[in-house]
């Protein structure tokens, strides 16, 4: 019986460390599975928290941009708005433009009255567009029949209103051009014109000899590209020259203009911040910027209390403000030296201007 009963009881054990053998894989199984969905989830979870925190630091790189250029424009606006002046030889005092160059010019008597790198030849950016309006003009076109707008007109344009397809006249295009420095407005009317384009770009070299600017090329009729050049001095007898065409000097006076393009309805404003405040007798001006021209401005004004006309060119300035403020500075230098200069009375100085 003894035999018996120990013999139970090994079974029994032994029956025992089988069941325990076959339950120990299924409970880690189970646990390597709910393991395995606890890895997974916070996989998931990571990933979804990567693309936020992406976001979230993208949106800190952008607001770090911005407060930096807001920062480097307050600081250039800052320096634009105080004028410099030097000794000259003389030992009188004079501008000193931050601008790589700068004149003054007197169309009437055609006397420099004072500059700096005047004759230095540089890209002119969009001031190229006074020439274009020169020659656009000279065969006196139907400003008012219809025109269409093709895709090479807008194709790598940058600055433009316009889009293939568009209808609109001559001179909303000339409108276009002068006043919101339009660049494929630009092209369209170099391609309409009875040259055609090509042959609309050696036409603006020709008026140029013509008009004895010896220091200027013109490579396109926007001034997109670079070698677009000419020179203060020669820019400054151009803006005079058109001054006297009040089919353009009008438009550039123009602060406002409202193009209907068929469905389409485009409002622009001038480029030139002169133009827009008013304070100043703006008888001609363009403006211009690409990347190796700099801030330029080519402007014809007119001294206070009906006085003379001065041309002010400002090339290669640092800034879109800086090339307005140096204008103004060197419009005001001029006044107080008007007497001397002009004869007669000296007008006020033109007041000071936000940017």
């Amino acid at each position: 019986m003894i035999r018996a009963r120990l013999f139970r009881t090994v079974r029994l054990l032994c029956l025992l460390t089988a069941a325990l053998a076959v339950g120990v894989p299924a409970e880690s199984a189970a646990a390597r599975k709910s393991t395995s969905t606890s890895s997974r989830s916070a996989q998931r979870l990571t990933l979804k928290k990567r693309p936020a925190r992406a976001s979230a630091a993208r949106a800190r790189r952008r607001a770090a941009a911005t407060r930096a250029r807001a920062a480097l424009q307050a600081r250039q606006l800052a320096e634009a708005q105080q004028p410099r002046f030097k000794l000259d030889d003389t030992g009188a005092l004079v501008p000193d433009v931050r601008a790589e160059a700068a004149i003054i010019y007197n169309p009437a008597n055609g006397k420099v009255l004072w500059e700096t790198n005047s004759q230095d030849q540089r890209s002119i950016a969009s001031i190229t567009k006074v020439m274009t309006a020169v020659v656009f003009l000279e065969n006196p076109p139907d400003l008012f029949a219809p025109q269409v707008v093709q895709s090479v007109d807008v194709r790598n344009a940058s600055t433009t209103f316009l889009r293939a397809g568009y209808q609109l006249t001559g001179d909303d295009l000339l409108h276009l051009m002068l006043i919101a420095s339009d660049n494929a407005a630009a092209r369209a009317l170099a391609r309409i014109s009875p040259y055609g384009y090509e042959a609309f770009i050696r036409r603006m070299n020709e008026k140029a000899k013509d008009l004895g600017l010896t220091n200027t090329t013109y490579a396109d009729p926007s001034g997109l590209l670079a070698a677009n050049v000419s020179s203060a001095y020669d820019m400054a007898r151009l803006i005079a020259y058109v001054s006297g065409d009040e089919r353009i000097a009008s438009i550039m006076r123009t602060p406002y203009y409202t193009v209907n393009a068929g469905r389409h309805t485009i409002q622009i404003h001038s480029t030139n911040q002169l133009v827009m405040r008013g304070d100043v007798d703006v008888q001609a001006g363009k403006t211009g910027f690409i990347g190796k021209a700099g801030y330029c401005l080519a402007t014809l004004l007119r001294l206070p209390e009906g006085g003379p006309q001065v041309a002010v060119v400002v090339l290669g300035a640092k800034s879109n403000a800086g090339r307005f403020w140096e204008t103004r500075h060197l419009f005001n230098w001029l006044s107080t030296k008007a007497s001397d200069l002009f004869g007669g009375s000296t007008p006020q100085e033109v007041p000071a201007a936000a940017n």
